[in-house]
């Protein structure tokens, strides 16, 4: 029976001051967690060394930076060779509650064959722009899929089953950076990974509070647009295939939503 050994992941690029937080935060669940720096030129990666005296936590240096796919690719890698089955990707910047992680690693202990998307609960320090704007990303993507359950289409906070990530990532040249979440999405629900949603409540940081964005408005729309266009040219090829498997065995399991 297949098992699930998961280890939380967090890929970071230039996240200044509010790196050991997010790391802190998530060592005080008592679970291994694992950091990837992207090339980061910021000095954040500094501030870790006096957490890096705890067992749990280790830290990886790509350089120069690559993207934020790349780095959870390395990560992947890396946890799979240490022995875990899952990793669960959450942001470096503050925004993902780390109070969350026992319920993904949960939902992955009573299905360890699915990904545990989280849907995002925003409150008032959402900007509208983001809010809105993704609503086309998470229309494309379940088009993509034929409704295969993909709430939210570029949500960071995500557990996905390590091997399956990484044939993921082998099947294309691309997602390897702001197009990693939505482009894996996709490409998992073709692989017939089934898709858990968890919401979870997300906080967009003030520059007051120490909150950093690496969101370049036409830079990456751009992408997501050439992403999407691709992605749409392979729905059509496999659009019989996709018709006759069927939808998300495990949608029902998808805890529904507190907010509107």
């Amino acid at each position: 029976m297949r098992e699930s050994n998961p280890v939380v992941l967090i890929p970071s690029y230039n996240t200044g001051g509010i790196l050991p937080g997010t790391v802190a935060a998530a060592l005080a669940q008592g679970l291994p967690v694992r950091v990837v720096i992207d090339g980061s030129t910021d000095g954040s990666p500094d501030l870790l060394d006096p957490l890096l005296t705890n067992p749990l936590l280790k830290l990886t240096k790509l350089s120069p930076n690559a993207g934020k796919g790349s780095a959870v690719l390395q990560g992947t890698k890396n946890a799979l060779a240490e022995g875990f089955t899952h990793v669960l990707c959450m942001d470096a910047d503050g925004q993902h509650p780390a109070e969350m992680i026992p319920q993904y690693f949960e939902i992955s202990r009573r299905h360890p064959e699915a990904a545990v998307f989280g849907r995002p609960v925003f409150d008032a320090s959402a900007p509208a722009l983001r809010v809105n704007g993704r609503k086309v990303s998470n229309f494309w993507a379940n088009l993509e899929t034929l409704g295969w359950g993909i709430d939210d289409s570029l949500f960071g906070m995500r557990l996905y089953p390590a091997a399956e990530l990484v044939e993921v990532f082998e099947s294309t040249a691309f997602a390897r950076r702001f197009d990693f979440d939505p482009e894996v999405a996709v490409r998992l629900a073709w692989r017939g990974v089934p898709i858990v949603n968890l919401p979870t409540p997300v906080r967009y940081l003030s520059r007051e509070e120490g909150g950093v964005s690496q969101f370049r408005y036409l830079r990456d729309n751009t992408l997501l647009t050439w992403m999407h266009t691709r992605l749409f040219l392979g729905f059509l090829a496999r659009l019989p295939w996709l018709v006759l498997r069927g939808g998300n065995p495990l949608i029902s399991h998808s805890p529904p939503s507190s907010t509107p």
